[in-house]
């Protein structure tokens, strides 16, 4: 089973902890066969995300990122449109994605948020894939 990795890469110390998070989980689960992408910020993942599940090379992806809440507006809609984006993709291709972008105010909240005291984003979002992964087999094989 191959499983791409979207990473937005503008918090680089953040998307290297949430990446290290996920490919934990998905070592742990006997998968290896990975392959990242990375993009600019949380605003590109969904793009890269269809480009992923699209190619028909991948039977998952998981996208990571942080966005921090600044003193403008910029924040809401990078926030909403990367979450409307990357849900829109996995149910558009059948192909699961996904959301582990961090969304907080302060970038104390995201590092313990990225395998810090509260929790790991990257972890979660690997796990979240091979939840909807174990469904969509579960499915196609019932009869």
């Amino acid at each position: 089973m191959r499983i791409a990795l979207v990473v937005a890469r503008f918090y680089e110390d953040l998307a290297e902890r949430l990446e290290a998070g996920a490919r934990a989980v998905l070592a742990e689960s006997g998968i290896t066969d990975l392959e990242t992408f990375d993009v600019p910020g949380a605003y590109e993942l969904p793009m890269a995300a269809k480009l992923a599940a699209e190619s028909g090379r991948y039977a998952a992806v998981v996208c990571l990122g942080a966005v921090i809440r600044g003193e403008t507006s910029h924040y809401d809609y990078v926030c909403g449109e990367a979450a409307r984006g990357i849900q829109t993709v996995q149910l558009e291709t059948g192909v699961p994605c996904s959301f582990g972008v961090l969304t907080v105010d302060t970038l104390h909240q995201a590092l313990a948020r990225s395998g810090g005291d509260k929790r790991d984003s990257g972890r979660h979002a690997a796990e979240a894939v091979l939840a909807l992964l174990a469904v969509k087999q579960r499915l196609a094989t019932a009869g």
